[in-house]
């Protein structure tokens, strides 16, 4: 029953330590995980090497939902990214051209429904746009002459006219949007500490629980299957769970 819980509780992680194994690397949190759960069932652990498995599933589960959120809000946030601007031409002809191609100074006009695609000043009419994509406020906000736009918002109620006053490369929704294509590409300082120790931690943990094992009785004549039974306690003792469950998400 106990083998049977552990193989459908953690058979993935054991064939996922194994694929990288083959792979050629080896000291990874699935091998970590791996041997532990077995040297727990080596000495008879078997509901802490199920238990031990089962909470770094359930880890792994919330990890991700987790990544499923972000990823969703990702995608939301990339809804933003305006695909047009309704340029006012100089003789009051309304053109429409790609966001990149407006300058400072420059008046656009906004229908409604239509995302701002710059920042700007409202220099005439009023309105109620939605700014739920950038602030996370649900209430339209009503704006009027001299009124601040963000690039990103959603134009709600009526045509207003905005000049513009950053280009569309130093708008809101550009920043934006640029950190969250960059963010994968950086790590936060605990996530490079927590890669470089754990490519150190199982190694020499491994290591350890080997000699303790096998140096006493090959040394000094102990019996082996007292020090067998310690070095696969300090193996299990020595599992990072919460070390391993604590590493951030990167996409």
């Amino acid at each position: 029953l106990f083998i049977a819980s552990y193989l459908v509780i953690g058979g993935d992680i054991l064939l996922i330590a194994g694929k990288n194994i083959i792979k050629g690397q080896v000291f990874d949190e699935n091998f970590l995980m791996s041997i532990a759960t077995i040297g727990a069932f080596l000495i008879g652990e078997y509901p802490e090497a199920i238990g031990v498995m089962l909470f770094y599933q359930i880890g792994e589960f919330f990890q991700e939902l987790a990544v499923n959120k972000s990823r969703n809000s990702i995608s939301e946030l990339m809804d933003i990214r305006p695909d047009h601007a309704n340029l006012k031409l100089s003789n009051g002809d309304i053109s429409s051209v790609s966001p990149e191609e407006v300058g400072i100074g420059d008046i656009i006009v906004v229908k409604p429904g239509e995302k701002i695609p710059l920042d700007g000043v409202v220099v005439r009419g009023d309105s109620q746009i939605d700014t739920s994509a950038l602030t996370g406020e649900s209430v339209p906000r009503v704006v009027k002459e001299r009124a601040e736009v963000l690039a990103g918002s959603i134009n709600k109620t009526s045509l207003i006219e905005v000049k513009i006053t950053k280009e569309f490369s130093e708008s809101t929704v550009s920043k934006i949007l640029e950190l969250v294509e960059n963010a994968s590409n950086k790590k936060a300082p605990t996530e490079k500490f927590i890669t470089k120790f754990a490519r150190y931690y199982t190694p020499i943990v491994v290591i350890l629980a080997i000699l303790l094992a096998f140096l006493p009785p090959l040394a000094m004549g102990e019996d082996l299957y007292t020090w067998l039974y310690r070095g696969l306690s300090f193996l299990v003792v020595s599992c990072p769970c919460a070390l391993v469950i604590s590493i951030p998400l990167s996409f």
